[in-house]
Parts: C-alpha cells; structure tokens; sequence
C-alpha cells in the first residue's frame, strides 16, 4: 500500500502573534549585537588617529628642542678648555643628551605602535593623519538625551520585548490549537483505495500544572530582563557622568600647564640663555632650562591628548548614532 497524506498545524491566533514577537525580538537582538561591534570598531579607529596625530606632535615638539640644544652639546668641550667649566661639568651635558634621546626614541616607539594600531582598525596599510584633531567640547545634555538609544542598551530592550513574548507565548498555551489531515491511500485492487480526513485539537488540560508554572516562569524571566535593563542603564548613566567630571578636570589641567607651566618654561629658558651670553650662568644651568622645557612641551601634549582621546571616547560611547 503506498499512503500520500497532508497534515496543516493551525495554532490559535495568540500563539502566532507571540511567535512572531519572539521574531522580531531576535532580529532586533542581532541588530544591537552588530551596532556594537561597529561602534568598537568606529571607537579604535578614532582613539587610534587620535595617538597618531599626538604621537608626530610629541616628535616634533622634542625634535625642535633638540635642534636648539645642538650648538650647546659641543659647547661643553669648550668651556672647559677655555677654563670656564670644571671638567666634571662636561659629563653633565651628555647625560642630559642620553636621557633625550631615550626619550626620543620612546617616542619613536610610540609612533609606531599608533601608527600599527591604525592599520588594524582601518585596513589602510599606510595610514596617515591629516587636519586638526576634533574639538574636545562636549554637549552633556545631548550625551544624557541619547543614553537609551545606546546599542548595549537597545539590546537590553529587545531582550525585554522577547521575554515579554515568552510570557505571551505560554500564555498561549492556554487555548487550543488545530490541525488538519488529509490522506488518500493506494491499496489492493481487492481491497479498494481509502481516502482519510482528520482533525486534532490540543486542549489545554490540567492548567494548574502544566500551563500556569510555565507562565509563571516566563513573568519572572520578564521582570528579571527588565531589572537587568535598569540596572544596566543606571550603571550607563553613572558612569556618564563620572565621565563628564574627569573631563573638567582634564580640561583645567591641560589649560593650566598651557596657559602657566609652558610659559614659565619658555621665559626660563630664554633668559637662561641670555645669561649664558652674558657670562652669568653656566652651560648646565642653560641645559637644565632647555630639557625642562622639553618636559614641559611633552606634558602640554600628553594632557592635550588625554582630553581630546576621552572626548572622543565619550562622545561616541554615550553619544546618539543619529548624531
């Protein structure tokens, strides 16, 4: 006998709508999963330009300095054969030159390592930076508007929205579910074919200790979501503005050293230098200004690009896509 047959499941209207609430919460999960894969991406990038650029300045800033200390290195030498330095004083000026060019080659280094790290995130085999580095103002009310639209966050409400199906889809379980068969079997002549035609229904029985536990067990998934949410978007907003705060103090300390330390430095050394042509200071005195300045420049940069990388940390992590 050779039996062809069609059987169609029909489940009740709250089970269809539920399963595709569960749907459409998973696509939604694996749309907040790739935006934050790509807002990492989008952060390395940014931080990695940003260590590019302040890594040339940084190079650049004690190049100069170097090039203006070069005339004194051999002036050491001199001085003490003119008689105007003890010949102790002549080793002081090239352990100063070592300690720079140590630090140089630091920077070297560290120009190399951005320069790498660019390469990772953008693909570019040769990158190179290029214009001002971004502002390192920030909108704090636009940062606390755009929190819940962040990707950790939209994962967390797609994640409550599949819970709540959850609950919907035992809820469901409640009422009955159809199916339709049909069949025709092909049998001996003798006996004569059969067509067959059936209809099953799933009835909800004993829903005390079937159905009920379950939903009970899928509210309680919901509720413990939710919680999760609250406590992930509190965590968010603290840390915001703890974030905000850091940035004022970044920001003063970087004008500070801007605005009164480097100043200072340049004057000292300008008027170290002066009293070096006038036969009032010595070579050491000249040199000790000059690396002070070096370490000066170098902090004025380092605070410069603490607060624009945390800037753009900021902005990127709690900003709004849209923006």
């Amino acid at each position: 006998m050779a039996t062809f047959g069609l059987m169609q499941e029909v489940p009740n209207g709250a089970r269809r709508r539920a399963e595709a609430g569960i749907a459409r919460a998973d696509i939604g999960s694996a749309q907040a999963e790739v935006a934050v894969e790509a807002l990492d991406v989008r952060l390395g990038a940014a931080l990695a330009w940003i260590d590019l650029h302040y890594a040339g300045r940084r190079l650049a800033a004690l190049d100069s300095v170097l090039q203006t200390l070069e005339p004194l290195w051999d002036a050491a030498p001199a001085g003490v054969t003119a008689g105007a330095t003890r010949p102790a004083g002549a080793l002081t000026p090239v352990a100063q030159r070592a300690a720079l060019d140590d630090r140089r080659s630091e920077l070297v280094a560290a120009l190399g390592r951005a320069r790498a790290e660019l390469v990772r995130w953008t693909g570019d085999p040769s990158p190179n930076v290029t214009g001002p580095p971004p502002e390192p103002a920030l909108d704090a009310e636009r940062l606390r508007a755009g929190l819940d639209r962040r990707p950790a966050l939209l994962a967390y409400a797609s994640a409550a929205r599949r819970a709540a199906a959850q609950v919907d889809l035992a809820r469901a379980a409640r009422r009955p579910d159809w199916a339709f068969e049909v069949g025709y079997g092909r049998r001996d002549p003798m006996f004569g074919d059969m067509v067959s035609a059936g209809v099953t229904v799933r009835l909800p029985l004993f829903a005390s200790r079937r159905q009920d536990p379950l939903i009970a067990a899928r509210a309680a998934d919901a509720r413990r979501v939710e919680a999760e949410r609250e406590t992930a978007r509190r965590a968010l907003a603290a840390s915001l503005e703890a974030d905000l705060a850091d940035q004022v103090m970044r920001r003063e300390q970087w004008l500070r050293t801007r605005n009164v330390v480097l100043p200072a430095a340049k004057q000292q050394a300008d008027l170290e230098t002066a009293s070096y042509a006038a036969g009032r200071a010595g070579l050491s005195e000249v040199l000790d200004a000059f690396t002070r300045l070096a370490e000066a420049q170098l902090t004025t940069i380092d605070r410069e690009a603490a607060l624009a990388r945390e800037a753009v940390r900021i902005d990127i992590t709690y900003g709004s896509d849209a923006q």
